[in-house]
């Protein structure tokens, strides 16, 4: 069948399609779900975010001047990244194309460069390419985009969920300003909620709804600054929820409970955000914070952590951050790593709770672990000598004929089971590794080490 072209205007940017295709974007225009649909179109309209795209920011000068420069979005889904690069589009004079890292390849990469070439030559206009779920792209197909970003041919935009500086090429990042979304807060999801109800030409605004003050609330709460759910959820209670006598459509508190179901909480084992809640619950024993601990422990199990890495992070803060001012804190968290291995979820949240509570709670000292780097670096760094000839293995032949062993005093043959001698090599005589600290039980450590440096005999 021959095609036949239309010249037609669409976001006010002249596009040459054929009729097929024309009623393609008209179709999916009208039948895209309600975020897609109520995305801005100019920076005017776009919600949240003001650290960058406040009035005045310099994301906001640069897209408002058009002198965007290759740059890197990133952050949460729902927070706007595919929403900024569609103002970007509508804003530049630009050429502006959209690719997405999970359908396309370095093939259309080339067709896109090649365009590009085409482009600057005849009409001496930039191409910006968007690039979204860009950590999508392997090592070499980010390569591959790398020598047209450098010389000019294409001014980059990436979106990602996950941290760049874990999924984006090193190179690709020099070249590039990186841009952080955090999450929504409420008060910005409670405005896009009521966008999408007063919009009568891409929102809800034709129907009639009536959308409860405990709903609007709650929805905006539990959507945990993704605005896609909120919006999700708000179209899927219109959807399904009948008309009353009057054409009005009620939405109450318990049809968006229903419609939401479980609070969405952001959470991904192989993304920064594992990292963060990992490292908040890590510093909430650390900080002696009961609390704390408790709410990042319940986020990482909500969001499907292994029970048994966490048991693993409790073991360790008992022995780094607790150390010697409460030793039954390592074998509290032992224990508990032990019985999480046997027992499982979910009663394993229990077994976890006690042990990270107990760590939390106990007195603190890094002496052990400060002494071991300490010991380590010197390690690395200094002249460390060679083991004193008293302290050497004298049970092999031959031994005792070298010197080994002479001279060792058996601290069990004096009065407190201590006798004064030289422990360290030579070159580090007087090198001082631990130093117990006044908490716990390390005070009475403490105690006891004065008093046997203090009574050089142990009498």
């Amino acid at each position: 069948m021959k095609k036949e072209y239309i010249i037609y205007e669409i976001e006010k940017k002249v596009v040459i399609m054929d009729l097929f295709d024309l009623q393609r974007e008209i179709n999916l225009k009208k039948d895209a779900p309600l975020a897609e649909r109520l995305k801005p179109k100019r920076l005017e309209d776009f919600v949240g975010q003001e650290h960058i795209v406040g009035e005045g920011k310099l994301l906001w000068r640069a897209i408002k001047a058009d002198r965007i420069t290759s740059l890197i979005l990133y952050g949460p889904p729902g927070t706007g990244k595919t929403s900024l690069a569609r103002v970007i589009a509508n804003t530049t004079k630009s050429n502006f194309v959209q690719l997405n890292a999970v359908t396309s390849g370095v093939k259309d990469l080339k067709e896109v460069v090649e365009n590009a070439k085409d482009t600057m030559g005849m009409y001496h206009r930039r191409t910006i390419l968007f690039l979204d779920e860009i950590h999508r792209f392997n090592k070499a197909q980010q390569d591959a985009l790398l020598p047209y970003v450098e010389n000019g041919t294409l001014i980059f935009i990436g979106a990602t969920t996950e941290n760049p500086y874990f999924e984006v090429n090193n190179a690709l990042i020099s070249r590039s300003m990186l841009f952080r979304l955090e999450p929504l807060d409420e008060a910005a999801i409670q405005k896009i909620i009521l966008r999408a109800l007063q919009d009568c030409e891409v929102g809800l605004g034709m129907f009639d709804i009536s959308l409860a003050p405990q709903a609007l609330e709650f929805l905006a709460a539990v959507a945990n600054g993704d605005a896609r759910r909120a919006l999700n959820a708000l179209e899927l209670a219109v959807l399904t929820t009948e008309k009353d006598e009057e054409g009005k459509i009620h939405i109450g508190l318990d049809v968006i409970r229903e419609c939401l179901q479980k609070r969405h909480i952001q959470y991904d084992k192989n993304s920064d955000y594992h990292y963060d809640i990992v490292s908040a619950f890590i510093k909430s024993m650390r900080g002696s914070d009961p609390d704390g601990t408790l709410h990042y422990l319940a986020r990482m199990l909500h969001g499907g952590e292994d029970p048994m890495l966490i048991a693993r992070r409790i073991v360790i803060a008992a022995s780094e951050d607790v150390g010697l001012a409460d030793p039954n804190a390592l074998v509290v968290a032992n224990s508990a790593a032990q019985a999480v291995q046997l027992i499982g979820m979910p009663e394993a949240r229990i077994i976890l709770a006690q042990a990270a509570v107990y760590v939390a709670t106990a007195p603190k000292s890094n002496a052990s672990y400060v002494g071991i780097n300490k010991a380590f670096k010197d390690i690395g760094d200094k002249e460390i000598g060679q083991v004193p000839l008293h302290l050497r293995d004298q049970s092999y032949s031959g031994a005792k004929k070298m010197g080994h062993g002479l001279g060792y005093l058996y601290p069990h043959d004096y009065p407190h089971h201590y006798v004064e001698q030289q422990y360290l090599p030579n070159e580090l005589s007087g090198v001082t590794y631990y130093e117990a600290t006044e908490n716990g039980y390390e005070k009475k450590i403490k105690e006891r080490l004065a008093w046997l440096k203090k009574d050089k005999n142990g009498s």
